[in-house]
């Protein structure tokens, strides 16, 4: 039985905008007038590229930013440079949308919880089961959780950027256990992603996977980890 759950935030807890809501915003922002095809256009070679963070992977990376990318949750530098670069190899015009774009997608108007995170975090807060959130980001998501009111129901962070290590590398699952004075195997490690999440796996971590879906097609995707605590 876990006595304590190491969490990943993206696709776990949060999902990010989508492609189109996320251009849509910055564009109204920015007051960039654009016709439809133009629009559409942007949002199928960001979605190509892969250049909003927390959305899935690029279909391809140019091969100029495949170190870059490889290495983008190490530092903050190298994940805003790597994003940028990607977005800008969409085709947008002007330096300006691209650090608005890059800068759009670490506000908390760009996130939502899954329908389940607050109830689920609350109910491990009541049984006194600690939680980390271990997230392979280039940012500090503390804002959004605090913006969203979930802030209190976590008990740690342990992000790659800051740590200088990336899952699936066993080293940020080991941070993230001796943050919460638990050993590897009575921590539950739950995420979307196999492999990065899966690392957990050789620490001797149990491990369970959700749906990297979006919000309004994952309304209880979390319920089985309470069941997992018995």
């Amino acid at each position: 039985m876990a006595n304590g759950v190491m969490f990943d935030f993206s696709g776990t807890l949060m999902r990010v905008e989508s492609v189109t809501e996320w251009l849509g915003a910055v564009l109204a922002e920015a007051a960039v007038p654009t016709d439809g095809d133009t629009f559409s256009d942007w949002v199928r070679q960001l979605t190509e590229y892969g250049a909003l963070p927390g959305e899935p992977a690029p279909l391809r990376v140019p091969p100029h930013l495949e170190s870059l990318y490889r290495a983008r949750d190490l530092s903050a530098h190298q994940h805003r440079a790597a994003y940028s670069a990607l977005i800008a190899e969409a085709g947008l015009p002007t330096t300006e949308l691209v650090r608005a774009l890059y800068d759009r997608h670490k506000t908390p108007a760009a996130w939502r919880p899954y329908p389940d995170t607050e109830a689920t975090l609350r109910e491990l807060r009541r049984r006194g089961i600690p939680v980390a959130v271990v997230s392979n980001i280039g940012w500090d998501p503390r804002p959004v959780f605090r913006a969203h009111e979930l802030d209190g129901l976590v008990d740690a962070y342990v992000l790659s950027y800051e740590l200088g290590a990336q899952k699936p590398d066993p080293a940020i699952f080991q941070a993230a256990c001796d943050t919460l004075g638990l050993a590897p195997s009575e921590v539950l490690m739950v995420g979307d992603d196999r492999t990065a999440d899966g690392g957990a796996r050789a620490l001797g971590c149990a491990v369970h996977f959700v749906d990297h879906l979006p919000v309004d097609q994952r309304p209880a995707g979390l319920a089985p980890v309470l069941d997992l605590l018995g």
